[in-house]
């Protein structure tokens, strides 16, 4: 048998009539298959729909530099043209804001000397459509709100070395529908904040305590004092103004965009900015629920580690909005530098290792730029990336920003290299403070 070799940038003349074992021509043109020379598109809904994978999340892995974050937005822009918008739930260091305002969409900024708030305890839409509700909506639509609610409080006080037991999540249940006026059946839903459910923590009524089943107020407070002093913490703590006060600001669903901009949280740590990214995933989680039928919408989660570094609730909201993206109609991307950035979540055999190591799993099509010798290693034993693969990774990624190897589940990777337009470059130039820094 005779054997052919030749370059990736001659084999499309030597051998014209080669096509890839491609994908259909549906959704966002990337750029192009490095390997046959013919247009590369993505469509994880059409994907889905096709069984050519199981699940429309994206996940996406690169060493800084290598174009993964140019290749998201590329996806997210070009979507726009089907009426797919875009939620960008923390936006950790700014680099969608330049993105969102060219489409004429302010970001909602978040920090020192802002005046943006977000009450993480936000009714979102769920206020202004409660009327129209029968009763089975709102039981169905109260039970996923204050499941949402109590995850992510519990979540919170976690973060600061509290370890929540049943008794905690059902006294915060119980505070919730007081507050909200569930539990006593009224027809318009009230405002709760932080504040408001701490409040309740610290000062118990009998009510209250007989309600929950302890026998007097002194064992309600010993036993909450945990949640009590954690929940206090957010509002005179680092956080404390940002999400324990009323939403001053109002998401644009019409908009193409809309970016929430974390950067002004730098300088109060990694904590700082985990708590806010899970504040943030659950309060856009709750204003897109009743999003109208149909509506597909991308959610960003960039740097999604520094959220599950927090404890296992937090790691629970990341893998129940992932679980839940085909039922909800979302295509969730998950942006990260390395495998261990999940890999190395919680202690060796603890559940949130455990799920955090499932959320590869959760997530069908794996964008794969370019990596060092031994995160490439990581990689393949991850995902099960063959010898070719993986010096695919190392060595032809590497060459050239941009390119980065899909696979779509256990099907053969593509060599796709991404195409920006001049206009997207200008947007998107994560380099710009470096050349400003230079001058």
């Amino acid at each position: 048998m005779t054997v052919y070799r030749s370059t990736t940038s001659d084999i499309g003349g030597l051998w014209p009539f080669l096509v890839s074992h491609g994908v259909p021509v549906a959704g966002a043109r990337i750029g192009y298959d490095t390997l046959s020379g013919s247009s590369f598109y993505c469509s994880p809904i059409d994907w889905v729909l096709r069984s050519l994978v199981a699940n429309p999340n994206l996940i996406v892995f690169g060493e800084p530099g290598q174009g993964k974050s140019s290749t998201v937005v590329a996806f997210l822009l070009r979507m726009m043209l089907f009426g797919v918008r875009s939620l960008v739930s923390g936006d950790v260091k700014g680099e969608y804001s330049p993105v969102a305002r060219a489409l004429g969409c302010e970001p909602i900024i978040l920090g020192s000397g802002m005046t943006a708030r977000v009450n993480a305890l936000d009714l979102g839409p769920l206020a202004s459509r409660w009327d129209g509700f029968t009763a089975a909506q709102q039981r169905e639509a109260v039970t996923g709100l204050l499941g949402r609610w109590v995850q992510l409080l519990t979540a919170l006080a976690e973060a600061q070395g509290h370890r929540v037991d049943q008794t905690d999540e059902m006294v915060l249940a119980a505070i919730l529908r007081r507050l909200t006026g569930i539990r006593d059946g009224n027809t318009n839903l009230t405002p709760v904040t932080i504040p408001g459910v701490h409040a309740q923590l610290a000062r118990p009524d009998e009510q209250l305590w007989r309600d929950t089943r302890f026998g007097s107020e002194r064992q309600f407070l010993d036993h909450l004092r945990g949640i009590t002093d954690t929940l206090g913490n957010l509002i005179s703590g680092p956080l404390a103004g940002l999400f324990d006060a009323p939403t001053n600001i109002r998401l644009d669903w019409d908009a193409p965009i809309q970016t929430m901009d974390l950067s002004r949280l730098k300088a109060r740590g990694d904590q700082a900015v985990g708590v806010a990214l899970t504040v943030l995933g659950s309060w856009s989680a709750t204003a897109t629920d009743l999003q109208p039928d149909g509506d597909i919408r991308i959610v960003i989660r960039d740097e999604v580690w520094r959220q599950m570094r927090l404890g296992l609730k937090a790691v629970q909201a990341v893998d129940s909005d992932i679980r839940l993206s085909r039922r909800e109609k979302q295509i969730q991307i998950l942006v990260l530098h390395k495998p261990s950035d999940l890999l190395t979540v919680g202690d060796a055999g603890s559940q949130e290792a455990a799920i955090a190591r499932e959320l590869m799993a959760l997530c069908s099509t794996r964008i794969l730029a370019g990596q060092s010798t031994h995160v490439a290693s990581e990689l393949a034993e991850a995902l099960g990336l063959g010898e070719e693969e993986h010096r695919q990774i190392t060595g032809w990624a590497m060459e050239r920003r941009g390119r980065a190897l899909w696979k779509l589940e256990n099907r053969p990777g593509f060599k796709v290299q991404t195409v920006l337009s001049h206009v997207e470059r200008r947007l998107f130039d994560t380099n710009a403070q470096l050349r400003r820094g230079r001058r």
